[in-house]
């Protein structure tokens, strides 16, 4: 299954309009499907098939209703049973990219916001770079092209030393962080606008991040493999769950930091990000696993929301897709040694949450058939995964403390 080049076509449906037909083209493998209800994005879809397939009106929507139809049936239910949003004014709102080294990327995310108006004449919109250790000035110059965008240089490397940095320079009451790397759908701010009025004592929100391309084995790999998260369940998240007994532990049930929003006081009461997780290549984790973790254990509303999307660049390299995986696994667990010493009282379900881990993560190599869906998964993606938790696991929490405490002294 992952032995031959993959590619797959990305499409646009709008679900008001009918069906197009879709031809897979020459190189290609299959097709991934961005679904919509008007402007708003419902769903999600991939499908593989050979390069000069037709897929007609009638096969796509048997495809839709297979793999999307339970949550449009949902989105629909909710539209009508909500009916129209309450009348609340939304809230100022800052939206930092921290980004270090890579300014065509930063370039490409700010023209999407830039497409939707942002920053604009008084908006209360507005957008921060939080420039993080840079090599040279090619970021800053890149700002330059933006008028409006706030530069600030965080000299301490960290991505979490720059998301601090941006809770310091920001004054609105919502604080947004996309990473650097991805491009804000249309619907982007009025899918958090929306949540907002539904949802106004919610402390986060997250949402779908989608593929910006498929066009790499390790891109279509990495979607198959369940990607950053993209599902467009609404869930409100609170303290307490019935359906998990390890509930709030775990790694993305919540979403991802490449597409999160907070109110910025929330983040100031809870002393803002660990800057010892997310500090690039020594622990490149973590960090929002713990800010997600830590909102809902004091008792606040987090809130993944369908319609607020962005569309990530994934790695276009095997060999970088792999060491992503173990990043994930020694980030995860540096995020469970911090929460098994803070959080007493969840031991018990740090605990468990670990064995279901381990097993899930074997079971993926060695018992298959007891995963419902039992898709296949590359062994050496897997065991990368399990090989960064031992890391984790041994002290990696404990190394990155002591460096970031030299970071500190050294930038004082």
């Amino acid at each position: 299954m992952w032995n031959r080049s993959q590619r797959y076509l990305i499409r646009e449906v709008d679900l008001r309009q009918l069906l197009p037909v879709i031809d897979v083209p020459a190189g290609h493998n299959g097709v991934a499907v961005v679904l919509r209800l008007d402007e708003r994005p419902v769903g999600f879809l991939m499908e593989g098939a050979r390069a000069g397939t037709r897929l007609t009106p009638e096969e796509i929507a048997a495809k839709i209703l297979e793999q999307a139809g339970k949550q449009i049936l949902s989105e629909k239910i909710y539209q009508q049973i909500r009916g129209p949003l309450p009348d609340r004014s939304f809230p100022t709102l800052d939206i930092a990219i921290c980004t270090h080294n890579r300014a065509d990327q930063l370039s490409r995310c700010l023209e999407s916001l830039r497409g939707l108006g942002i920053p604009g004449n008084g908006s209360g919109v507005g957008v921060l770079v939080i420039d993080n250790a840079p090599r040279d000035e090619r970021t800053s110059r890149a700002v330059d092209d933006f008028p409006g965008v706030r530069y600030y240089m965080e000299p301490k490397p960290g991505l979490d030393f720059a998301r601090n940095r941006a809770i310091r320079e920001s004054s609105a009451e919502l604080l947004a962080f996309l990473d650097d790397d991805v491009v804000v759908d249309r619907y982007w701010l009025q899918g958090l606008r929306e949540a907002w009025a539904v949802n106004p004592d919610a402390a986060a929100f997250t949402g779908p991040i989608l593929p910006l391309e498929l066009e790499t084995t390790a891109q279509v790999m990495f979607e198959k493999m369940g990607g950053f998260g993209r599902s467009f369940e609404r869930v409100r998240f609170g303290s307490v769950s019935a359906d998990s007994p390890t509930y709030p532990c775990g790694a993305g049930m919540f979403g991802a930091g490449a597409n999160m929003a907070f109110r910025r006081a929330i983040l100031e009461e809870l002393g803002g990000f660990d800057d010892a997780l997310d500090t690039g290549a020594p622990l490149p984790g973590g960090g929002d696993l713990d800010i997600f973790y830590r909102i809902v254990r004091a008792g606040y509303v987090l809130v993944r929301e369908p319609g607020f999307v962005v569309y990530h660049q994934h790695r276009r390299e095997y060999r970088a897709l792999r060491h992503q995986m173990w990043t994930w696994g020694l980030g995860s667990m540096a995020f469970l040694t911090k929460s098994w010493r803070t959080d007493p009282v969840a031991r018990q379900k740090l605990q468990r949450w670990v064995l279901w881990w381990a097993s899930y993560q074997f079971s993926k190599i060695l018992v298959p058939f007891l995963r419902k869906n039992r898709k296949s998964w590359p062994w050496d993606m897997v065991l990368a995964e399990i090989g960064g938790a031992i890391a984790g696991i041994c002290g990696a929490y404990d190394r990155s403390l002591a460096r970031v405490e030299r970071l500190r002294r050294q930038f004082l």
